[in-house]
């Protein structure tokens, strides 16, 4: 039931195969009727005329050759023989002919055997079915035109329709029965049948396995362009190609991505035309209090318009870092959470990094980096110290910041990542910052696909910036595509830090 609810190509050949089993059921049906109807009326004709034939030859042929004569006649549905009396009683002569068809054929080659293994089962009426069957049914005397003959002739049917027979008075005054049984052709199912179905299923299912695929194709490619669009990713536009349907898609979603972009470049503009405009009258501002007379107000107002040219500065850079055109590729996220944590060890922060083996991820470096950096920071501020690790789940890689210190409230968790929401409550940037680092990870972190959550726990709390697990990051990355900030140069991950323990 979920590859049925996941797969297009198993609904379709679901969808094909059921199809083909109705219709060919159908088929089956109209044509196994009129199969069968043209056999019995070809049966039926044929032995009505063999009927005829040996009724002219009984009138030529000496007494003697006629038993053989007969018995060169019959075939596997039909008997023929002579009686001296005539049968008046329908019963007693359906009886006659169950023993007649209960008698082996003398002249009979059945070339079945040859191809079937075996002779064939040979299908021969029931007694007690012929007993049971057309009770009251008296002799019928068919058309003059269907028998064309000067001789008497009646008939009756055994064991319901599937048995016929006649007799007819000779001119000698003996009597030449005649009869008939139809026997059950196949199964519907046979060897053949069941052959070409399965050949067919095997084709159509062919079919519609390719067909998917070929639908599916330009749908699988706009799940990754949504998915990486959503993860901030500058991707080239889709290619408007495939059925109608799958091409409007394409284009829509190519419409949609421009005017994400369109939105995203206008609110960054905006803001930076803004942070443009404020510098004016906040210089103005810092050349009118350098009049002020009074040292402490002049102190004050000096500190409030630095707080302010802070801000705007921080709100343009966040906006600006938000769309920074940096491309996504594949790094050793071990080797970047420990290049963080050793920057952070160089300038004297009590920052420790659990070594933990080789994990390969698809990312923007310097956005995470700059994530991760500013978790660890806050760790440090407010806990004292940062503990900093790796942690898989069977759906994301978790880099996991653990403190000493005494956590946030649950009921503060989500206002901590709005921006220029401070916990400290003093005006001190030194050591309540501006208020945008947490909202700067935590965007860096959904811009990936994942998230920063916090728990708190009793020796301290967690950070965790969860980032989801993919399909391509589990190729091997080499050595040489690693990422350091310092350096900006390859393989700079790989040195010393990353071998020795770090406390």
């Amino acid at each position: 039931m979920s590859l049925w609810k996941r797969s297009l190509a198993t609904q379709l050949v679901a969808f094909l195969l059921t199809a083909l089993v109705v219709s060919q059921g159908l088929t089956f049906l109209i044509y196994w009727q009129d199969h069968s109807k043209a056999l019995d009326d070809a049966a039926k004709s044929e032995f009505f005329s063999r009927a005829r034939t040996m009724t002219l030859l009984m009138e030529t042929m000496p007494a003697p050759f006629r038993e053989q004569a007969l018995l060169a006649s019959e075939t596997r549905d039909s008997r023929f023989w002579v009686t001296r009396e005539d049968t008046r009683d329908p019963a007693a002569w359906r009886q006659s002919a169950v023993q007649q068809f209960s008698r082996p054929l003398e002249n009979f080659v059945d070339l079945g055997q040859f191809y079937n293994g075996g002779p064939a089962a040979q299908q021969l009426p029931d007694a007690q079915a012929v007993a049971a069957k057309n009770v009251g049914e008296g002799w019928e005397v068919p058309f003059q035109s269907l028998w064309a003959l000067p001789q008497p002739v009646r008939y009756a049917y055994f064991e319901g329709t599937r048995g016929y027979g006649f007799v007819i008075r000779l001119d000698d005054g003996s009597w030449l029965n005649a009869a008939f049984y139809f026997r059950e052709p196949g199964g519907w199912w046979t060897s053949t049948s069941l052959a070409s179905l399965g050949l067919t299923a095997l084709v159509l299912a062919l079919i519609a396995v390719l067909s998917a695929n070929h639908i599916a194709r330009p749908l699988r490619h706009l799940a990754r362009s949504a998915e990486a669009l959503g993860r901030g990713e500058n991707l080239p536009p889709l290619v408007e190609e495939g059925p109608t349907e799958v091409r409007r898609t394409a284009e829509a979603f190519n419409l949609m991505r421009d005017r994400l972009q369109r939105f995203v470049q206008d609110r960054t503009k905006m803001l930076a035309a803004i942070g443009h405009d404020l510098r004016t009258p906040l210089t103005t501002l810092r050349l009118r209090a350098e009049f002020v007379e009074d040292r402490e107000v002049q102190s004050r107002m000096l500190s409030t318009i630095d707080e302010m040219r802070g801000m705007t500065e921080a709100a343009i850079a966040f906006a600006r870092g938000e769309t920074a055109d940096e491309p996504t590729r594949e790094i050793q996220l071990d080797a970047l959470v420990a290049s963080v944590c050793d920057d952070l060890q160089d300038l004297g922060y009590p920052v420790s990094c659990v070594e933990v083996a080789a994990v390969s991820h698809r990312c923007r470096p310097d956005s995470l980096r700059r994530a991760l950096r500013n978790i660890v920071e806050n760790a440090v501020r407010y806990g004292g110290e940062a503990r900093v690790r790796l942690r898989h789940t069977p759906s994301f890689v978790e880099i996991v910041v653990e403190d000493s210190g005494p956590g946030i409230p649950e009921a503060m968790q989500e206002m901590v990542f709005a921006p220029f929401f401070r916990l400290e409550s003093s005006r001190n940037r030194d050591t309540g910052g501006i208020g945008l680092g947490l909202s700067i990870a935590r965007s860096a972190a959904r811009r990936h696909g994942g998230d920063i959550a916090f728990v708190n726990g009793a020796g301290g709390m967690q950070a965790i910036i969860s980032l989801p697990r993919q399909a391509e990051a589990a190729r091997p990355v080499p050595r040489s595509r690693l990422f350091d900030r310092r350096s900006e140069a390859p393989a700079a991950l790989v040195r010393p830090a990353l071998s020795r323990r770090l406390n």
